[in-house]
């Protein structure tokens, strides 16, 4: 459980990784239709394989 949990990253996370606006990642979510893989509170948890997308998708 705890690769799993590893694994996942939110939209924060994923802007610090590439370098963009929270904002750019938020609207690449919504534009592709990229589905959360988990929630806790008010935190969105997205895979590896979305970073991937959104990192194409900002190029």
């Amino acid at each position: 459980m705890k690769n799993e949990k590893t694994a996942l990253m939110t939209s924060g996370n994923i802007a610090k990784s590439l370098g963009v606006s929270d904002a750019k990642i938020k609207k690449a979510i919504k534009e592709l239709g990229i589905k959360l893989e988990a929630k806790k509170g008010v935190c969105n948890y997205y895979s590896r394989e979305a970073l991937a997308k959104i990192k194409a998708a900002l190029k």
